[in-house]
């Protein structure tokens, strides 16, 4: 039973239960915008909202840590970020109407008593606003860490491989509201013709590259017009231009050996015409039934779903597929714009991922036909998930060689290319494309 409720107590539920759950925030933010009665303004404003503190909860510490030394309940924390945010980075909510209703939200979650702490601590940021204390350190990773909500071994990591500019470049593209990137089924609808359907609704759009792909400002793809239809699938522009590097043709027999959620093989059907074959492949088999939906619900005929380990080889695939799509388990530090949970990752717990992925690499490599193409790809950008691992493959494998890719602005050398949110304006984002020459 769904409840009326305003766009900031929405959007304090739903951070509650991210807190208490650790789900991710992308999923528990679409149920909860479903499971209260918003319009369209107030589900984009909670949506932003639950966003924006989970994007920038550590620099709202930093401040709430300035003006109170006192114990916080969680739930109390919760909703001083929310006002914190809103004072910081909404600048069209008056910042009487941002302290107001978020002391509100104290009655409204059994926590009264601490009404007259929220109350002074946000109005004493909302009077210094223009001159709030300084963040020790500028100019190292600890202050990049509590400017931009990161954790200090990212932020080091970044300056050493690239420069600190860089790094305040990727980090700060991480906290922009991430766009909802929309795919347009052109085997049911021309692009064109469904960016009409969306100026009739008044729906902000607009057309980028690849061909096909539509960008908003954001909300829920199950409400837009033609998804029950299949006139769209939501997925990032550079998970798209990974596709578009792999060039998929009408007829060919095509593996992607990590497949769920399935876009990459929703594009290349797409893309070959729904002609020839897609053998679409996850560990787990209960996962599976999300790209059978998928397939069905846009009409993609040639799609079909096995659970394999994608490190344990098959006999009967050897040699057996045009191309191979690699999508390898990753960090996901790309995405982090998308998935803000993804934060709270130690740097140890990400090592073993490499061998993961080269074992993955080494196994599907065999897959291919001769003279056809293998595509690796990543949703994170370290060099050790990325580079390193393409390289060694290479070193290992002398039956392929790096080929060369150029298209919709990028453009590889050595048959790799990093997507970068600050510099392509997409998630961050990996692609390495081989070509089996035995």
């Amino acid at each position: 039973m769904k409840q009326t409720v305003n766009a900031r107590l929405a959007a304090l539920e739903i951070l509650m239960r991210c807190r208490r759950d650790g789900s991710w925030s992308g999923e528990t933010i679409d149920r909860g915008v479903r499971r209260f009665s918003l319009d369209r303004r107030d589900a984009a404003l909670a949506s932003r909202l639950c966003l924006g503190v989970l994007q920038n909860d550590r620099l709202c510490d930093y401040y709430i840590g300035c003006f109170t030394a006192a114990k916080l309940e969680p739930v109390v924390r919760d909703i001083l970020r929310l006002g914190v945010y809103q004072l910081l980075f909404l600048d069209r909510i008056p910042a009487r109407a941002a302290v107001g209703e978020t002391v509100e939200l104290c009655a409204a979650k059994g926590v009264r008593r601490a009404s007259g702490l929220v109350n002074a601590v946000l109005r004493r940021i909302a009077e210094r606003k223009d001159a709030l204390p300084a963040i020790p350190g500028e100019g190292t990773a600890e202050y990049l860490a509590v400017r931009y909500s990161h954790p200090v071994w990212l932020c080091a990591y970044l300056i050493e491989k690239k420069d600190y500019a860089f790094a305040e470049a990727f980090l700060s593209a991480n906290n922009n509201p991430p766009k909802l990137c929309l795919q347009v089924n052109t085997l049911k609808v021309p692009a064109e013709e469904y960016a009409r359907a969306l100026e009739r609704m008044e729906i902000p759009h607009r057309a980028v590259e690849p061909a096909g792909c539509i960008e908003l400002e954001g909300g829920l793809a199950s409400e837009l017009p033609g998804y029950e239809e299949g006139l769209f699938y939501v997925q990032d522009r550079a998970a798209r231009m990974t596709v578009e590097i792999a060039a998929p043709e009408s007829g060919m027999r095509v593996l992607d050996a990590c497949a769920c959620p399935g876009g990459k093989s929703f594009a290349a059907a797409i893309r070959m015409g729904n002609r020839g074959s897609i053998l679409s492949c996850d560990i787990h088999e209960k996962k599976l039934h999300i790209m059978e939906e998928g397939a069905a619900r846009l009409g993609l005929g040639i799609i079909e779903t096995r659970a394999m380990d994608a490190r344990v080889f098959d006999p009967a695939l050897e040699s057996g597929f045009d191309l191979v799509i690699a999508d390898a388990p990753c960090s996901g530090f790309g995405v982090i714009a998308k998935k803000p949970e993804i934060r709270a990752k130690d740097r140890e717990s990400l090592q073993s991922l490499p061998e993961i992925q080269s074992a993955i690499l080494d196994n599907v490599a065999r897959y291919v036909k001769p003279g056809g193409l293998l595509l690796y790809s990543t949703c994170t950008v370290f060099e050790e998930e990325n580079e390193a691992v393409a390289g060694g493959f290479l070193q290992k494998h002398t039956n392929y060689r790096a080929d060369d890719f150029s298209l919709c602005g990028i453009e590889s050398r050595d048959g790799m290319y990093t997507f970068w949110p600050h510099i392509d304006g997409t998630d961050g984002f990996f692609a390495a494309r081989f070509r089996r020459i035995d």
